[in-house]
């Protein structure tokens, strides 16, 4: 829980790097991030419009056998929008 409320506080901060360490750092203490934690790592990197980092977390949550959820899909094509990439949109 103190993860993924650090990782929120770089989401709203728009640290998304800050965000995408602490997730690295989790996962070096075998601490395995969860769809809240991938979540608000993905709204990081859409708020800094780095919507490829947010679809590399997508990537990231089907291969640890995660399953994307409602707000993982609004966030990552919030990602899309302020990237200006629409189309990428419509294929999540």
């Amino acid at each position: 829980i103190t993860y993924n409320a650090a990782v929120s506080a770089c989401e709203k901060a728009g640290q998304w790097e800050h965000a995408l360490s602490l997730m690295s750092h989790m996962q070096g203490h075998k601490v395995m991030p969860n769809v809240i934690t991938h979540n608000a790592a993905i709204g990081a990197c859409g708020k800094a419009s780095q919507y490829e980092q947010a679809f590399s977390l997508m990537e990231d949550m089907r291969r640890g056998g995660l399953v994307p959820d409602v707000i993982t899909y609004n966030t990552a094509i919030s990602a899309c929008e302020k990237g200006q990439q629409y189309e990428k949109a419509l294929f999540l």
